[in-house]
């Protein structure tokens, strides 16, 4: 089966090298970066200096700052987007992070639907506003396959409320409802935690967390759905 885009790669593209500069600011200035970090810093991750994570698209950088913020020092971190100049952004801001090691932070350009890794690559993976341009299903799919097993996954969607409405239009994606994220994450995941943002900070507005474990039978759920 082949995979679905509910938005064209190439106009999601070419959308967010245009964009990718307001974007970014209009990031910092909702505090994202640190509402991300905080959250990360509250969990129990098992990552040090032998794993391998994936900020599956990245776009410039937020989460991939707040996971570093949060403390941890993986081997590797791949920043992957399909924008180019997110990914120029993000590499920019990696280099003038004090805290950031920009060294072990490598860019990938690509289609979250067919991602260039071999199974079983990340320890974690971290991804956040890139599935509400995809089926879910696919999406979810192929970052099982490269997550090792009983590696987790921490999965930022957009929820259905107000301002996600008002996202919906403006940056051109598909909110996925939240009984629709449980059910296609359980058949590759389990569900280990949902975390609800307070309401004071911007990013609970419209986010919330998932937080998810790769199950030991997700490989052949997947074969059998194509």
């Amino acid at each position: 089966m082949a995979n679905k885009a509910i938005a064209p790669a190439a106009s999601t593209q070419s959308f967010y090298d245009r964009i990718a500069d307001v974007h970014n600011i209009a990031l910092k200035i909702n505090g994202y970066r640190a509402s991300v970090a905080k959250y990360l810093h509250s969990l129990d991750l098992d990552i040090d200096k032998n794993s391998f994570v994936l900020d599956a698209g990245c776009g410039t950088g937020v989460v991939t700052l707040g996971f570093q913020d949060a403390g941890f020092l993986p081997k590797k971190t791949i920043a992957f987007d399909l924008s180019f100049n997110s990914l120029n952004i993000a590499l920019e801001q990696f280099a003038k992070e004090k805290k950031t090691v920009s060294k072990n932070i490598d860019a990938v350009q690509g289609n979250v639907l067919s991602l260039p890794f071999a199974e079983e690559t990340f320890d974690l993976i971290l991804t956040c506003g890139v599935l509400e341009y995809v089926a879910l299903d696919d999406g979810l799919r192929d970052l099982a396959r490269v997550l090792k097993t009983g590696g987790k996954l921490v999965f930022i969607p957009v929820k259905p409320s107000l301002v996600g409405s008002v996202l919906e239009l403006l940056y051109k994606f598909k909110i996925h409802p939240l009984v629709d994220v449980r059910k296609i994450s359980q058949r590759y995941f389990n569900i280990v935690g949902n975390h609800q943002f307070p309401m004071a900070e911007p990013i609970g507005w419209s986010k919330t967390i998932f937080l998810l474990e790769k199950k030991r039978d997700s490989r052949k759920k997947a074969q059998k759905s194509f």
